[in-house]
């Protein structure tokens, strides 16, 4: 299964539009995923919980986290992110890192939006967390490009034993096996 080299994960991570899926748990361990605007800056995924948000309270008491940024068409390139957050600024804190806030809103509402929304939504307080991707467990992948081995679609241990598709994983699946993705 290919993945993505540091440029394309900066590359991806950077893109505008792209929300990340937060993983938290519960008080009673229950998983609780949240989609949420993101910002990668320095090596870290800054994420701006509100007040009251149950994924801040569950960071809180518990700051093990599961992130995923991926895109849902073209070459499916997928992130995920398994670490811990630090909280960076407290509830109420938001003046002290406001130009970041608008840095995130920026990538997904053009500027004059971004800025009526910070300002119609200035009292509600947010804490600032990030994860420090040197710090965590980053995995990723994408589709095969032209010319290189369709079994690459999936990790070979997906493969059924004798299948089609893990017979030409288990003999190396090259190019030369007839295997090659074809797009367009």
């Amino acid at each position: 299964m290919p993945k993505l080299s540091p440029a394309e994960i900066e590359e991806l991570l950077t893109e505008r539009g792209h929300l990340a899926r937060i993983a938290t748990l519960k008080p009673d361990s229950a998983p609780s995923v949240v989609p949420v605007w993101f910002l990668y800056e320095n090596g870290k995924i800054h994420i701006t919980p509100r007040k009251h948000s149950e994924f801040g309270r569950n960071l809180r008491r518990d700051p093990r986290v599961a992130i995923t940024i991926d895109e849902e068409s073209g070459v499916y390139r997928k992130v995920l992110v398994e670490g811990r957050v630090e909280f960076l600024y407290e509830d109420g804190e938001d003046a002290r890192w406001r130009d970041l806030y608008r840095r995130i809103s920026c990538r997904y509402i053009d500027e004059a939006s971004a800025d009526h929304y910070i300002s119609e939504t200035i009292d509600q307080p947010r804490s600032l967390i990030a994860v420090d991707l040197a710090q965590a467990k980053v995995t990723t992948w994408r589709m095969p490009r032209e010319g290189e081995p369709y079994t690459g679609i999936w990790a070979k241990r997906y493969y059924v034993e004798g299948s089609k598709m893990g017979k030409i994983a288990a003999a190396g699946g090259g190019p030369d096996r007839g295997d090659k993705l074809r797009v367009g």
